[in-house]
């Protein structure tokens, strides 16, 4: 096997893979970790730590990972190009791999002026498909980008983020085949409402054979409120909601709309599963991590595999 994960080995025994997320603190109070983390426990196969998401500081995703790994929870880690060049990721790949890490997503990063610090200088040393590229050659060929041999094993599961629901349309097959030419073994989706939109790009993703050649993940996300569909859908770049999603959380009283939102996440779950080429579902339910063990039950992606 490429890592030896868990993540992996769900994969390769075929069943659907399950991952969730957690967002780090904003300081280094490990009990927000701790806490987030006892509800993820035995729910999901592995948890994304993100890496300073919406460009505002936090705990690392290194760190974060080594505290879940620490819990008994696989991690996956995220990494942006927005903050570190080549020198810095591959220095923090070694740490990481060393901690015991051994699933990672590569991404672009979420622009600076978004964040806490919008006057912070972005490195973009290379991009997220290059990122793919360097940590593939890394692990199979045992060499950095310099040519330089890596001193000891290196094992890594390499993940990538892709959203079906950005414009144009038409390059988003195209750009999902470069990160598989690059090496990415595990795709995890922008979280998915559309789901037309979402089954005409894994069409184009089968036409071209793509989804036998990684691993797709269906990102989820439960609306917790009729505020945050219109929100999510009017403010949140690459995030398309139906209208007769938003007119059915809007029917409903505003101390019934969670429930509602979970019961839509369930019916799309349900969905997705039928889609050829999902192979995995990613529940994305930041700071409502209280109610994962409620959403994978309700959603019968219960029990989850075991390995030895």
């Amino acid at each position: 096997m490429k890592s030896n994960s868990n993540l992996e080995k769900v994969f390769a025994s075929g069943q659907l893979a399950v991952t969730g997320e957690l967002g780090p603190p904003k300081g280094t109070n490990i009990k927000v970790i701790e806490e987030k983390a006892k509800h993820l426990k035995g729910m999901v196969d592995a948890v994304n730590l993100t890496d300073n998401q919406t460009a505002i500081v936090r705990l690392s995703s290194i760190a974060s990972a080594k505290i879940l790994l620490d819990i008994g929870l696989e991690p996956v880690m995220q990494m942006v190009c927005r903050d570190r060049n080549r020198l810095a990721m591959q220095s923090d790949l070694f740490g990481a791999v060393a901690l015991g890490v051994r699933n990672m997503l590569c991404l672009s990063g979420d622009h600076q002026v978004f964040g806490n610090h919008p006057q912070a200088k972005n490195v973009y040393d290379i991009d997220s498909v290059q990122m793919i590229n360097m940590v593939k050659t890394m692990r199979d060929e045992g060499k950095l980008l310099s040519g330089d041999e890596v001193d000891g094993e290196f094992k890594m599961f390499i993940g990538a983020a892709e959203n079906p629901f950005g414009d144009p349309f038409a390059s988003r097959v195209p750009r999902l085949a470069k990160k598989i030419a690059a090496g990415v073994d595990f795709i995890q989706t922008q979280c998915i409402y559309d789901m037309e939109r979402f089954k005409k790009w894994m069409e184009g993703a089968r036409a071209r054979g793509l989804h036998e050649k990684c691993f797709i993940m269906a990102g989820v996300t439960p609306l917790k409120s009729a505020g945050m569909a219109n929100y999510m859908n009017n403010k949140v770049s690459g995030i398309s909601i139906p209208e007769d999603i938003i007119k059915r959380m809007k029917g409903v009283p505003k101390e019934q709309q969670a429930e509602e939102g979970i019961k839509i996440m369930v019916e799309q779950i349900d969905e997705l599963r039928k889609v050829e080429g999902v192979k995995g579902i990613h529940l994305m339910a930041i700071e409502w991590e209280h109610r994962v063990p409620e959403l994978v039950e309700r959603a019968g992606l219960l029990p989850r595999p075991k390995f030895d």
